[in-house]
């Protein structure tokens, strides 16, 4: 009996020993040490979808793990994804691909949530610009505006749907101008576009990601930038309209932010570990050369710094919401700060 005790001791030693000094043993490996799915909240092909893709390949060359892409659609602004990935641990191996446009789930009724429930990651975004049909009769922002002030609410406006990030740029160039369009609501940027190019609006803002295409074939006429910068496009400048009207840095700029995150209870050891990949896939030249080619600009905030960002747009967002009747939750009662 005490043998065959001393040899049940000496194996469990030894199977011990053995656990411990293999690197495949789990209890000794470091996160990630199996496969990372990235859930994106928006269709396969859009724009989140198709930076998640791209720069989950890129991190996946910075970690000993694979990061597969799926898309989990549908719900109020992106809810069902980001309710999907909430409820899955916060061990880091479940990432929900979200963009701006889910801050306003909440006040929407999508989930009851603020969005610093995550720990984002941006990597950019396209900035917004205002276009007119190619056959338009105005060439300049000015002309336009101008037009508007003497004919106040008259001319048709077209941008995604109301709190949008294109329907809060057309109001920041309105209240930064003293111009009134009259904002007429499309479900996305792609039929916003159309409506212009078949003149059934006047004018159009969305990105320039989603607008270049159109401009180059020369059926949009882009007037100005939504941002301090100009741009190069189609062979032409386009003048940034905060060099036209001086109190427009008070309402713009406003952009897309577009990337990742994992849950905010994560470990540190977690967010460290995504934060090192996504730092050195953010400073390559694949993206680069990618952002460059589909008129993106770089972010590469995480952490704190996104989620300042990321707070701002939630505020703007929802209290825009709430003025167009279109929450269905106090932004207050989140704990949302009016801006």
């Amino acid at each position: 009996m005490e043998l065959k005790f001393g040899k049940i001791l000496g194996l469990a030693a030894l199977l011990g020993g053995f656990g411990a000094g293999v690197p495949g043993s789990v209890a000794a490996q470091d996160y990630p040490y199996r496969d990372i799915t990235a859930a994106v909240v928006w269709g396969a092909g859009g724009g989140t979808d198709t930076i998640n893709r791209m720069i989950m390949a890129e991190m996946e060359k910075h970690l000993p793990v694979s990061i597969n892409v799926t898309n989990q659609t549908g719900g109020v602004a992106g809810s069902n994804g980001m309710v999907y990935v909430m409820n899955q641990p916060d061990d880091g191996y479940t990432l929900v691909g979200l963009s701006e446009s889910n801050v306003t789930a909440a006040v929407q009724g999508g989930w009851d949530k603020k969005f610093d429930y995550w720990y984002p990651f941006i990597v950019g975004g396209s900035p917004d610009l205002i276009s007119v049909p190619a056959n338009s009769p105005y060439s300049t922002i000015q002309e336009l505006v101008d037009a508007a002030k003497a004919a106040p609410g008259t001319i048709p406006a077209a941008a995604s749907g109301a709190g949008s990030i294109h329907h809060l740029n057309l109001l920041a160039i309105q209240n930064g101008s003293g111009a009134e369009f009259k904002f007429v609501p499309y479900k996305g940027s792609a039929p916003g576009q159309e409506a212009a190019i078949a003149g059934e609006v006047q004018l159009v803002v969305t990105s320039l990601a989603e607008q270049a295409a159109l401009i180059e074939g020369g059926q949009l006429k882009p007037l100005a930038m939504l941002t301090e910068d100009s741009a190069e496009i189609a062979g032409m400048t386009v003048p940034s309209a905060f060099g036209i009207y001086d109190g427009l840095d008070k309402y713009l700029p406003l952009k897309q932010a577009i990337g990742f995150a994992v849950h905010n209870s994560a470990s540190d050891e977690i967010k460290a570990a995504l934060g090192a990949a996504f730092e050195k896939a953010i400073s390559g030249d694949a993206v680069a050369t990618w952002a460059a080619a589909n008129n993106y600009d770089v972010g590469g905030q995480y952490g704190e710094e996104a989620s300042k960002i990321f707070t701002t747009l939630e505020a703007n967002f929802a209290y825009t919401l709430k003025d167009l009747g279109a929450t269905t939750v106090d932004p207050a009662s989140l704990g949302i700060e009016k801006p």
